[in-house]
This record gives structure tokens, sequence and C-alpha cells, in this order.
């Protein structure tokens, strides 16, 4: 065989498909241009995120009903919307939102509703998981990790407050190093979680205030305040400095938050942007509407003040 032609003949195969995974990259970048330059052109003021749990059954289906579409493609068309999130997600999800150019806002921790930080005979445990938690959401670069207080079951607001501080105070060092904001949630205890401790505004942040750190803050849910005490606009006004997250949901129900219900989401959204809050808030209305995403869409620019 002649060498001479042999190397020839190699150079131009590795020479042809140089320009065949340049031309594949050239069409993937104009592609997403013109995706980007589809995006919605939203004013900025507000960081959109959405809770990936109010559309599971759009890619995970259910007992008749198969998946419309994959995780991915459902971070994908989240992108589209011109949200920069999806939010309360496991590590196994995360890299499915990284790949599709978008953050995840708020990350799952290894607590539940029920089973918080108001008993200490949970600290230990807690503490053992975060240690974990943490580190992780901080390698992929992510804001914040959602906390709970736990429910009552008979104790005291007073006494789980102080027993939420003394474990708190023990997780915030760990959040401080990883600079991950620790967030505890505000549900309400009426209708949708009986028994839950942290169900007003002033007691999650007379928990902040004790704690004293400024990566433990509080997840102030509209819906769920809405529900439990009203007065929205001056109690955000008046302990923003305390809030770093915020979700949504329309009231009754939790489902769109248009005006088929009773909030009037501009004016809260408005509020919110007045206290010069630079974080995001999250969509966490469960849609009725066929087209899920379009009322994504459009519950998206009702905020988008």
């Amino acid at each position: 065989m002649n060498q001479s032609l042999s190397r020839r003949s190699a150079l131009r195969k590795i020479t042809g498909g140089t320009a065949a995974l340049a031309a594949v990259a050239s069409l993937s970048h104009r592609l997403q241009a013109e995706e980007d330059a589809a995006r919605p052109k939203l004013k900025g003021n507000i960081h959109h995120s959405v809770s990936a749990w109010c559309y599971d059954g759009l890619f995970k289906g259910g007992k008749d009903k198969p998946a419309k579409m994959t995780f991915k493609e459902f971070c994908r068309e989240c992108y589209k919307l011109g949200l920069e999130s999806v939010e309360l997600l496991g590590a196994g999800e995360w890299p499915a939102v990284k790949q599709a150019g978008l953050t995840c806002a708020m990350c799952n921790g290894p607590d539940n509703i029920p089973y918080g930080w108001n008993r200490v005979e949970h600290h230990d445990d807690l503490l053992g998981k975060f240690e974990k938690a943490i580190p992780q959401v901080a390698e992929f670069g992510f804001p914040n990790i959602i906390t709970f207080s736990g429910n009552c079951n008979g104790m005291s607001h007073e006494e789980g407050l102080e027993n939420c501080v003394k474990g708190l105070k023990r997780l915030v060092p760990i959040a401080e190093k990883h600079k991950v904001t620790v967030c505890m949630e505000l549900l309400n205890s009426k209708r949708s979680h009986k028994d839950y401790m942290c169900d007003h505004t002033a007691w999650g942040v007379e928990v902040c205030k004790r704690v004293g750190s400024e990566r433990l803050k509080l997840l102030y849910d509209i819906f769920h305040m809405q529900i439990m005490e009203g007065d929205m606009v001056d109690t955000i006004h008046e302990n923003h400095q305390y809030i770093g997250h915020y979700h949504t949901g329309g009231v009754p129900g939790r489902n769109e938050i248009d005006d088929t219900q009773e909030i009037y989401y501009p004016a809260v959204m408005r509020a919110i942007v007045a206290t010069g809050y630079k974080g995001f808030v999250g969509q966490e209305f469960v849609p009725k509407r066929p087209d899920a995403l379009a009322s994504l869409k459009q519950c998206v620019l009702i905020c988008d003040v």
C-alpha cells in the first residue's frame, strides 16, 4: 500500500469529519439564537420560575393518561416561555434543568412538611441530611433549599419556635459556608396542611430574627398566606428582608391566577418589586385548563410587572 496515499485518505476523512462537526455546531448555534429571539420579551423586574410538581401530568402521565412529553422537553418549553427556573426538584432532575439553560431556584430539602425542626429529636437527623444536601446544591450553583417547621402535634407555637431556632442555628453555618439560603415555607393550616406550625408570617419572621443569619429566609407562599392572614401588600413591605422566595397560586383551589380567583396578582407583584427584591417568583398553581403550558404563559405575563 502506498503510505502517502493512505495518509492523504485519512486526512480527507478527518477534514470531512471536522467540517461536518463544525456544520452541526453552526446549525445548533443558529437554532439556539432563533429560539432565544422567539422568547417573550419580559420586563426583567421579576425572575420567573415554576414548580415542577404542578405539571407532573405532562411528563409523568397517570393511570389512564400517558405522558405528553419528557421532563427534559418540559424544561425546554419553560425556557421558550421566558422562565429562568424550574424548581422543587431533587438532585436527579438538576442536570436536565441546567441543560435547558435554566436554574433551580428552590431545591427540595431532605425534610418534609410534618417532619421538621420544631422537635429537638429531629435535629441530628435533619442536620446530617442537610450537611450532604447543601454542598450538592452549591456545586450546581443553585441559590436555595426548602425546609419546614413540622406539625404541632400538641406542641405550643412558642416551644416549637424555640426548638426551630436551636436546630436552625446549628444548620446556618453550613448554609453560610456554601452560600446557599435555607428557606422555611409558610403554609396554611386552615385548609391545606392541617396542624402545620409555620402558618403565619409573624411566627416565621420571629424564627429568622432569633437565628440571625442572612442564610435563613422565609418562602412566602401567596396562596397560603391569603388563606391564613390576607393583608399581603403591607405584610410584604414590612417583612421583605426576611423573605427569600415567593410562590403563587389562585385562591380558592390553587389553580390559575387569573380573574377566576380572588387575588389581584399584579398589585402583589408590584409590592414585591417595590421592596427591591431580586430573587425568584415561582408559579405554583395547578392548571385546570387542557393546555397547561398556555396557562403557565398567561400567569407568567400576569406577574411580569
